[in-house]
């Protein structure tokens, strides 16, 4: 089967507001992250693990996988890079009972996602997993080569959602700084955040926000949050228990939302029956776009429950 005929894993249209990091082999965090409202997990197999302690966190992460009960979140696997020494055995390793996808970081190449995802379907195989059922999550633009080979990233059929990185590009590009004194990013972060959203959309996959460093700013998070939201983000990557609430907030629709996309859609419903599709709508002239964007929020109103 051809990589375009393939279709991508079944976690592509999961829902994923927050997705909350829980350092490797830290069993008082998996638990305290499990009872959180985070609608995935991230167990996190690079940075929160030292290089000596690696594969006891890979063993502890693999018993997770088989023995705990996640209360239903997405369970997903960050990886080390390919080009480390543990990036492939991560996945040996946690592939006897899978998560439901593997977080990539610093991804350079549409290669790095070939040759794990041929990794990952001899590893189905020989375990008896469902063929294509695990998924990539890309942290798309942590090396300078990931933000030039951005736009090739979904052609491997297993992403399923598109991340960014401000923090290692910056380190990788000898940047003392990646944001204004206001708090803003600067132009080349900025530009990555977009390039990421338009490439997810286009692409047919989740586009979820980068992480916010400044955990003591709740304020902060929150209008970053709803940038993000505003813009088409899906969701953010979380790395204190008390961002995840502001997060999850911040891409649900809120009443007010979903009560106008319905008298919007009321509204269309009234005009299509008279022939028309461009009507005026609450003092503004409104048309397909509108009610294409109602449809949407609807949608994501009922998967998130706010429409309940």
């Amino acid at each position: 089967m051809s990589e375009v005929a393939r279709i991508r894993p079944p976690g592509v249209n999961r829902l994923r507001r927050s997705l909350h990091f829980v350092p490797g082999a830290n069993e008082k965090m998996l638990t305290k992250a499990i009872a959180t409202k985070a609608d995935g997990l991230v167990l996190d197999l690079e940075d929160a693990v030292t290089p000596d302690r690696k594969d006891s966190a890979r063993a502890v992460v693999a018993s997770w996988l088989q023995d705990v009960d996640f209360a239903g979140k997405e369970r997903t696997v960050r990886m080390n890079p390919l080009d480390t020494p543990w990036g492939l055995a991560d996945i040996e390793a946690t592939m006897v009972h899978p998560p439901d996808a593997y977080l990539v970081p610093k991804v350079s190449t549409l290669a790095e996602l070939q040759a794990i995802d041929a990794h990952l379907s001899t590893l189905e195989a020989r375990y008896g997993h469902p063929p294509g059922g695990v998924g990539l999550i890309l942290v798309s633009t942590e090396t300078p080569r990931g933000v030039l080979n951005l736009p090739t990233f979904s052609d491997c059929p297993r992403v399923i959602a598109l991340s960014w990185g401000a923090e290692d590009l910056s380190a990788a590009l000898g940047a003392p700084k990646n944001r204004y004194p206001d708090g803003t990013y600067l132009d080349l972060y900025r530009h990555c955040r977009v390039q990421t959203l338009l490439c997810a959309a286009a692409a047919q996959l989740q586009a979820v926000d980068t992480v916010y460093v400044d955990i003591a700013d709740a304020e902060g998070l929150r209008q970053e949050c709803l940038e993000a939201a505003w813009m088409g983000y899906t969701g953010k990557i979380t790395i204190h228990p008390n961002q995840i609430d502001i997060v999850n907030a911040a891409f649900t629709p809120s009443a007010e939302e979903v009560d106008e996309a319905q008298r919007l859609m009321a509204a269309f419903a009234e005009a299509e029956s008279r022939g028309l599709m461009a009507i005026a709508f609450e003092g503004k002239m409104v048309d397909v776009p509108h009610l294409n964007r109602a449809r949407r929020l609807l949608a994501r109103a009922a998967q998130t429950g706010a429409s309940t």
